[in-house]
């Protein structure tokens, strides 16, 4: 075997160096945010698939922290837009402002210009400002008066939603889920975990003050971009793409939906699981990689049947029966 040349042993060394920085984001999140792994996992693989994330769950389980803390550590500008009743396209996008000094329109850049925007409560507003972020989300620009506008790199949305079953919200098109990466789901913490929160806060530890609970810059832009480029060469093979295209067929043919997984969200599954596979150290993607990562890149781009809702079936329970009927490649 030939010895690697001496831009790939760099790039070998780069990318080492950017795994073991990502691998730090849990201890250091967790100086912030108590027991919610999975959902730090999930934010980093979307960064290293350019995707976005929908984290769902109830108020008060630390959802804007999580994404506060996130930026925090990577060293990434962050916004925050609630998302109301009454919130405006051109207040998250920006708006052609009026000079009376120069008698001319200049764009005032909205929140969405930053590296991780962090869409809170994104199902309280109507889908005329929802859908503002369409534009933004899959082709990471805005336009305004024709004149189109590129975001920063990386870019990333982070929308918060509570239970649809919650008053005042608008279910989000499943155009616009579609366009989301992984969807999140965030549980109330465990008996252990909410003593853990409430000895922090009874210690003085506040919320609002990253910096004072310690929260520090573990890895950057560099280090995402080097671990990008590593996770583009992590193998598939083509029994795995194979899987993953039998998956997504499956579900199209389940008797509990009326909507089953687009191509694009086989290619959103397959992209999820290659970073996956990279994160826990190895070149190639396994159907185990596959399978753990199948129930966040995929719940939210299925629709039930309304009978089967009604029977308490969810999109979890029939993602899980997918993955136990699909023949697994050896």
């Amino acid at each position: 075997m030939m010895a690697p040349t001496t831009d790939s042993a760099g790039n070998t060394e780069d990318a080492a160096a950017a795994r073991a920085s990502l691998e730090t984001l849990r201890t250091e999140i967790a100086k912030a945010v108590v027991g919610q792994d999975p959902a730090v996992t999930g934010l980093v693989v979307a960064l290293l698939c350019r995707g976005h994330v929908l984290l769902e769950g109830v108020p008060g389980v630390a959802k804007t922290l999580l994404v506060r803390a996130l930026a925090s550590a990577l060293e990434l500008d962050t916004k925050r837009v609630q998302f109301t009743p009454d919130l405006m396209p051109s207040d998250v996008t920006g708006s052609l402002v009026y000079d009376t000094r120069t008698a001319e329109f200049s764009f005032q850049p909205g929140p969405v210009f930053t590296n991780l925007l962090l869409a809170d409560e994104i199902n309280r507003t109507p889908p005329k400002t929802q859908s503002s972020l369409l534009e933004a989300m899959e082709e990471r620009q805005v336009t305004v008066d024709g004149t189109p506008r590129p975001l920063p790199e990386p870019f990333l949305v982070a929308a918060t939603q509570n239970p649809v079953e919650y008053e005042g919200t608008y279910p989000l098109p499943e155009a616009q889920l579609d366009r989301f990466l992984l969807k999140l789901t965030i549980p109330l913490p465990s008996r252990e975990d909410e003593i853990a929160v409430l000895t922090r806060h009874a210690s003085g530890f506040d919320p609002r003050d990253l910096h004072a609970a310690g929260v520090r810059p573990v890895a950057g832009p560099a280090d995402l971009e080097a671990a990008r480029a590593a996770v583009a060469e992590t193998t598939v093979s083509a029994e795995i793409t194979a899987y993953v295209v039998d998956i997504c067929r499956a579900t199209r043919q389940s008797p509990s939906l009326t909507l089953g997984v687009s191509p694009r969200g086989a290619t959103a599954l397959l992209a999820a699981a290659r970073a996956w596979a990279w994160l826990t150290g190895r070149d190639y993607v396994t159907p185990d990689d596959v399978k753990a990562l199948a129930l966040p890149a995929l719940r939210h781009r299925v629709q039930l049947r309304p009978e089967a809702e009604m029977e308490g079936v969810t999109a979890d329970s029939v993602i899980n029966s997918v993955l136990a009927q699909v023949p697994v490649p050896r």
